[in-house]
């Protein structure tokens, strides 16, 4: 899972120059600390699926997550997850979702990782790895209902598709090329090994026929967002486009440096919603 689309680091919930910390700052206490315990979730499954475990074994903590979740609501969560329990209940978060998020991960602990795989499939993955987040976070935020299904839709969906531009050669080095195999074929990329498909000189063609994808997605969250007073997704959306348009500026041919936006800009963004 690109769980980046809430990435925090270590340390406290989130790394204090993150994206997702200083949004999170943009609400109030009870709700944040909801936010928290959604994301210590996506973290925890993210990183069994991303573990070097055998896929038996991380099938089966990611089963197990699924059971606790029940708990949850069969009114039996376990020790740890009391707190995301008690959110749970006063936020009216879906059962649903969670378990999507789970279903996500297991595309991606499974056995075969996702590479090339069509669009379809590539849509599955990220409603269910993103858009499920997003629709849990809307309930947290105060949404109303229509406007967060359709935010959750749209930004979930730009925010992964974001990651999937920004992170080819780390998602390659686990075996993994989350590009659709429509736009890998369109640009000539030959198939093969993820290592061959990022390696491959047509690779910033392919990049390039996804970006219109989503900054569609982004034109349609943002037309939710001019109605809406909910400044954390307002930032959150912004930092992402801050993403898109430094990869758009630098490229996707090799050898790809690192695209981070400055902690001056991010915090510049903030600074923006705040008023």
């Amino acid at each position: 899972m690109h769980a980046q689309s809430l990435s925090m680091g270590a340390g406290s919930p989130a790394a204090a120059g993150s994206s997702f910390y200083l949004a999170m700052r943009l609400l109030p206490a009870p709700r944040r600390d909801a936010m928290f315990s959604i994301y210590g979730f996506c973290r925890a499954v993210d990183d069994i699926a991303d573990s070097l475990a055998p896929a038996h074994v991380r099938r089966a903590g990611l089963e197990q997550w699924r059971r606790d979740i029940d708990d949850c609501y069969g009114g039996q969560a376990p020790a740890g997850l009391r707190v995301l329990g008690r959110h749970i209940e006063e936020y009216g978060l879906a059962r649903e979702d969670f378990h999507s998020v789970i279903d996500g991960m297991l595309m991606d602990a499974g056995g075969e990782p996702l590479c090339a795989p069509d669009a379809a499939t590539l849509d599955l993955y990220c409603d269910r790895v993103a858009s499920a987040v997003g629709r849990l976070s809307v309930k947290v935020f105060g949404m109303p209902r229509a406007d967060g299904i359709a935010l959750a839709h749209h930004l979930g969906r730009a925010l992964q598709l974001t990651n999937i531009l920004r992170d080819i050669d780390e998602d390659a080095a686990l075996g993994r090329v989350y590009l659709p195999g429509e736009a890998l074929r369109g640009a000539g990329v030959a198939p093969g090994s993820a290592a061959g498909i990022v390696d491959d000189p047509a690779l910033p063609d392919a990049c390039a026929r996804v970006v219109p994808q989503v900054q569609a997605h982004f034109r349609h969250a943002e037309a939710i967002l001019r109605h809406s007073r909910c400044r954390t997704a307002h930032m959150m959306s912004a930092a992402y486009q801050a993403v898109l348009a430094r990869l758009l500026a630098r490229g996707w041919e090799a050898p790809r440096a690192p695209v981070k936006v400055p902690r001056v800009q991010k915090i510049g963004i903030l600074l923006r919603h705040l008023m």
